[in-house]
């Protein structure tokens, strides 16, 4: 990736609220909340998962149905759990999501060879995003390519085209990032608003 642009940085650097959002001793005055920076925001299923939230450690089998922490079958559809960044403009850090994507049956099976024997080579493939995203809710099913840089993580998604990958090739503002937690039902912005 590019290097930061060091204008960013020193912006993000002046804003008191990016201070308390990665300042793990300062307790919230209203709730006593800590921050220590960016966190990022899973799903536990695809949208397209009918029977509700898979509980514990196990496989949930319904039927021909099954979906597991990183693995998912509905009927004749596969789905991988990956990770999609989206740089944050004026940090060396990024956000990600750890959303869904649905894969080809061929693709998934080769997915699945990596897991015994990290050596197999593995894409890039293609696939669709499987979850809605907040602040690219439109994005749902857009095309992604699935990439393996280290068989010890979830494969990464690269958004094809679109506004999801404008934000992935420009970052996204701290302002964007705090209505993504916003949107997930987690408003910190009042948290960092005054010491």
């Amino acid at each position: 990736g590019k290097a930061p642009h060091t204008r960013d940085m020193t912006l993000l650097a002046l804003d008191s609220r990016w201070r308390r959002f990665n300042d793990p001793n300062r307790a919230c005055p209203c709730c006593g909340r800590r921050f220590s920076g960016i966190f990022d925001i899973g799903f536990d299923a695809p949208d397209a998962w009918p029977h509700g939230e898979r509980l514990g450690e196990d496989d949930l089998d319904i039927g021909d149905d099954r979906l597991g922490p990183e693995f998912c079958r509905i009927g004749a559809r596969y789905f991988l759990r990956a990770v999609l960044t989206l740089p944050l403009r004026g940090s060396e850090d990024g956000f990600s999501f750890g959303p869904w994507a649905e894969v080809p049956e061929p693709v998934f099976r080769a997915y699945l060879a990596t897991v015994d024997n990290p050596d197999q080579p593995f894409g890039p493939a293609e696939g669709l995003l499987a979850n809605a995203l907040p602040l690219f809710e439109d994005e749902a099913e857009s095309a992604v390519t699935l990439t393996l840089p280290d068989p010890s993580q979830r494969p990464r998604l690269t958004a094809t085209d679109g506004p999801l990958a404008e934000a992935q090739a420009q970052g996204i503002s701290f302002d964007d990032l705090l209505e993504i937690y916003a949107a997930c039902g987690d408003d910190i912005r009042p948290h960092l608003a005054a010491d």
